[in-house]
């Protein structure tokens, strides 16, 4: 027995031996090889060598056929250089962001803030117990932001951040619902017809969360007595029993006007006194809520104001950080009830979560906090300072033209509004006076002696303009504005003023005199480009070139010399609607109605179109 035993010992240690020989083998050898390889089998299922033979070039190699279909999903991959290049070359067709002048979103921020975006990209804000210092951070912005906007002093922040100013005005907007039914159901009276009040001039934001909530929206008829804004008078009279709050906006989207915050309050002060009605208010702070504190501090619209319960912003805006970021912050804790607030423990420990969206990423949260340390109140007010400096010198710089006024007010003196001669040059001489202050500085005094308002500037052809040429149109402005890049949106003002259209420029931090100068010049040459497209009309352009000299401009010949002779009557029409079209000729003529043109014959035989009340 000992013998066999000693037999199998010396057996196991050579098979060993031999294995472990056999294993080094294999390891030198797996060395030089790839893994279709070592796993038999493997080049059957189009893996391995076979894999490592595709053509990997970035142009030249061709796109997968299922890549050119843009409605399925891609059957087979390419290699990231390709996809990278790919979607690359796609988006330059997009607009220049610092050519955006619609845009109030944040378009540029400092390399050591994209650093710190970059690092944190794949955080979740919401996990807490995995990211506790991205918590700390998140505290200390609402701490920041309850001070800014003068809270109750030493009381902890109640708040979040969100991911835009709408996903934190519908949490406004829910929070008083909320307080709203508890107080009704506890007096035993009807909950099912609440109704909350703002002005016309609304963001969709505001109409979004009427809707999705269930609440009646009961809009203000705007003005221009009301300068396009929530008249205040006529708000009160909306009001009643079912009202669970109001939505008073600092900073309109259409003209950039501030509506009186305080003013309101006092309204609803009194009727709290006649009526018992105790209405609060949330503040739609998407952009004025980082630019009053700072350009305008003497102004009462935060929670220095007794009915403000919540205010919201947007940190992606004149917070000065990329999209998308927000922020809500409540006056105290009684104000966001506790029926609106979860507790979670699948992440790791309990957390409490009061927000529409769940997951989203830190980075943009930390960027703000990067923002609030990095500029301080003294950095945030010489921005919003030189943003304003810039737009009253465009605004004075357009009226000076005689071919636009300004729908918004922040170049004229204070408590001056709408455009007139003597307006125009109140405004000018004012803006001139404050010269001696350097435009970037801290100091908020040169704002003292304007207009309450954002940094956006609202404008139109002046009536005059529009009394010697009738066919201006300003949609063919903005159209030819971007040929040099520049984009700038056309819109009518709220129902009720809708009958008026406006252009707008929101000026942002990398906004600069010399932005303002080509700015100006390019809108000139647009104007001057559309009055000579019109010097005769455009049908007749379509058919017989303009007399090519300095003053024609190129759309004119572009579209004059268009060659259709070729074509037939059907692909004439077209394409002469089409230009018609994309220059706004159409708008509101009869043509756009659908009805066809009338096709004559003229001398030659030559074919000639004429769109009726066209041109």
């Amino acid at each position: 027995e000992k013998t066999v035993e000693k037999a199998e010992e010396e057996r196991q240690t050579v098979v060993f031996q031999n294995r472990k020989q056999l294993a080094a083998k294999r390891l030198r050898a797996a060395t030089n090889k790839n893994i279709g390889e070592l796993v038999p089998g493997l080049r059957r299922m189009g893996m391995g060598k076979r894999r490592m033979t595709q053509v990997d070039m970035t142009y030249g190699s061709g796109v997968p056929e299922t890549t050119s279909d843009v409605h399925s999903f891609p059957e087979t991959s390419m290699p990231a250089r390709n996809a990278y290049q790919l979607i690359h070359d796609s988006l330059k067709f997009d607009g220049e962001p610092t050519l955006n002048c619609a845009t109030f979103l944040t378009t540029w921020m400092e390399p050591e803030a994209e650093k710190l975006i970059m690092e944190n990209l794949g955080k979740n804000r919401v996990d807490i117990d995995e990211y506790e210092a991205t918590e700390r951070i998140h505290r200390r912005c609402l701490a920041h932001l309850h001070d800014l906007w003068n809270g109750k002093k030493g009381q902890e922040a109640t708040g979040t951040v969100v991911v835009g100013s709408s996903e934190g005005i519908m949490l406004g907007g829910l929070a008083m619902k909320w307080r709203w039914r508890q107080r009704r159901q506890a007096e035993g009276k009807d909950t099912s017809r609440p109704n909350i009040v703002f002005g016309a001039n609304a963001q969709v934001a505001l109409e979004k969360t009427a809707r999705y909530f269930d609440i009646e929206s009961r809009l203000v008829p705007v003005s221009a007595e009301s300068h396009y804004c929530l008249d205040t008078q006529k708000a009160l009279e909306m009001i009643d029993e079912n009202t669970i709050g109001m939505f008073v906006i600092l900073g309109s989207t259409y003209t950039g006007h501030y509506e009186n915050v305080m003013e309101m309050s006092q309204l609803l002060e009194k009727l709290k006194a006649e009526k018992g009605l105790d209405i609060p208010i949330h503040v739609d702070g998407a952009s004025g809520a980082f630019v009053a504190p700072f350009a305008h501090p003497d102004l009462h619209w935060d929670f220095r104001v007794p009915h403000v319960v919540s205010i919201s912003t947007s940190g992606h805006k004149f917070g000065l950080t990329y999209p998308g970021i927000g922020w809500v912050v409540w006056r105290a804790p009684e104000f966001l009830p506790d029926g609106l607030t979860f507790e979670l423990s699948y992440l790791g420990g309990v957390e409490k979560t009061f927000t529409l969206n769940f997951s989203h990423p830190a980075c943009f949260m930390l960027a703000q906090y990067y923002q609030f340390i990095r500029f301080g109140r003294e950095g945030y007010a010489r921005v919003m300072n030189a943003c304003l400096y810039h737009a009253r010198l465009l605004s004075v710089a357009l009226e000076a033209t005689g071919v636009y006024q300004c729908i918004s007010d922040i170049h004229r003196p204070r408590g001056t509004y709408g455009f007139s001669e003597e307006t125009r040059l109140a405004a000018s001489g004012l803006f001139a006076d404050t010269l001696n202050y350097p435009c970037s500085g801290a100091d908020p005094a040169p704002n003292e002696k304007f207009n309450f308002g954002l940094p956006e500037v609202a404008f139109r052809f002046t009536d005059w303009f529009i009394e010697q040429h009738p066919k201006a149109n300003q949609d063919v402005v903005t159209t030819l504005m971007r040929v040099r890049g520049w984009i700038i949106p056309n819109y009518p003002l709220p129902p009720d003023a809708n009958r008026l259209r406006v252009m707008r420029v929101v000026i942002k931090e990398a906004s600069s005199e010399d932005f303002v100068n080509r700015l100006v010049r390019d809108l000139m040459w647009a104007t001057q480009t559309m009055l000579d497209t019109q010097s005769q009309s455009l049908g007749e352009a379509l058919s017989t070139p303009l007399p090519k000299n300095s003053s024609t401009s190129n759309l004119a010949h572009t579209i004059a010399q268009s060659n259709t002779s070729t074509m037939s009557d059907g692909q004439k029409h077209s394409h002469w609607k089409s230009i018609l079209d994309k220059i706004g000729e159409l708008k509101g003529g009869e043509c756009a109605k659908n009805q066809q043109p009338e096709m004559k014959l003229v001398d030659g035989g030559r074919r000639k179109t004429v769109y009726e009340k066209s041109c």
